[in-house]
């Protein structure tokens, strides 16, 4: 069995890191940095540069996010992520879904005692 930096965790990581993101921009503008820092905040979903900003372009692609640069304090301008009314709707449907994905989940994971393994 692998440990918590093994590949379940991490397949776990790439099928939900997304919905993730889009949670973050639920309550406004974020740039990358920002993003990987409140990921990290949290051990088992932190990630990369080289997988965050690929994430955000093809959310931008698939309009779930829009950008804007703005005015950085200290540095160049910095481009801020906003998630769009197709991405509330998107992660709306998400947020719906994951209780029943969680608990059938659980359910095969529990043993015949009905105690997790």
């Amino acid at each position: 069995m692998e440990g918590a930096e093994g590949r379940v965790p991490s397949q776990v990581r790439k099928g939900v890191l997304e919905y993730c993101v889009l949670a973050l921009l639920r309550d406004g503008p974020r740039y990358g940095v920002e993003i990987l820092e409140e990921l990290s905040a949290v051990s088992v979903m932190t990630t990369s540069q080289g997988t965050i900003y690929p994430l955000l372009s093809r959310l931008r692609r698939e309009e779930l996010v829009d950008t804007q640069l703005r005015e950085s304090p200290s540095g160049p301008p910095r481009r801020y992520y906003t998630l769009t009314d197709g991405g509330r709707a998107a992660l709306a449907e998400f947020t719906r879904a994951w209780p029943h994905f969680r608990n059938a989940v659980d359910h095969f994971l529990k043993d015949t005692q009905g105690e997790p393994s």
